[in-house]
């Protein structure tokens, strides 16, 4: 994601210090005991401005959401709106979805969402995906037995790729559809899915469960 620069990003960052984690390792295989209240823990992987995220977290506030977003300038906007939102089962990570296994124990995750990632059309990009096969092992080590990956995106070539990477990775798909919205809006959207739909673009999603 390309943002432009926050201004008085860092003061914003502090301000938000209740719901962005600074040192997430620590809470490893403790996030539902450490943020009590919480029937299970859910991570969204490239929040973006939190549009999902604060929709999610308020659709099923006996879950703990875990928002992760690389960008600064993205995650501080997050933030704001969960705290707007008066939110208190979210919280965020300025975090590498490679690094998911230094944050997250083994099977402590029950639900990955994985919605509308950067699709590296190129070959050499291929590792880079998120819906590469050593991301998905990675994915399956942290999910609990049955956990599940909901993943959406409106670029058909990365969503073909991603459905044969499920597969070859052991998951089982049980739901796939290539027009999501096709009867009306279905479920809560991101900033760019809201867009998409304005615009009449497809959306795909899948949802894999771990064996």
């Amino acid at each position: 994601m390309r943002m432009r620069k926050k201004p008085h990003l860092q003061p914003r960052m502090e301000r938000c210090a209740s719901v962005i984690i600074a040192e997430p390792e620590a809470h490893r295989g403790r996030w539902l005991q450490e943020f009590s209240g919480h029937s299970a823990l859910d991570i969204e992987i490239g929040c973006g401005k939190g549009r999902f995220t604060a929709g999610t977290a308020a659709a099923e506030r006996d879950v703990l959401l875990v928002a992760v977003e690389r960008v600064a300038e993205a995650i501080v906007v997050a933030a704001e709106r969960a705290m707007d939102e008066g939110l208190e089962n979210v919280k965020f990570l300025t975090q590498d979805a490679g690094s998911l296994d230094a944050v997250f124990a083994p099977g402590e995750t029950r639900r990955i969402y994985l919605n509308f990632c950067d699709p590296w059309p190129k070959n050499r990009d291929v590792k880079r995906r998120l819906t590469y096969d050593e991301f998905l092992r990675l994915y399956d080590d942290i999910l609990e037995p049955q956990g599940e990956i909901h993943f959406k995106t409106d670029n058909v070539p990365l969503f073909e790729y991603s459905l044969r990477a499920f597969e070859r990775t052991g998951y089982d798909l049980v739901y796939v559809t290539r027009d999501l919205h096709e009867n009306g809006p279905t479920g809560i959207m991101t900033d760019y899915e809201a867009r998409f739909y304005a615009e009449g673009v497809k959306i795909n999603k899948a949802v894999a469960k771990k064996k």
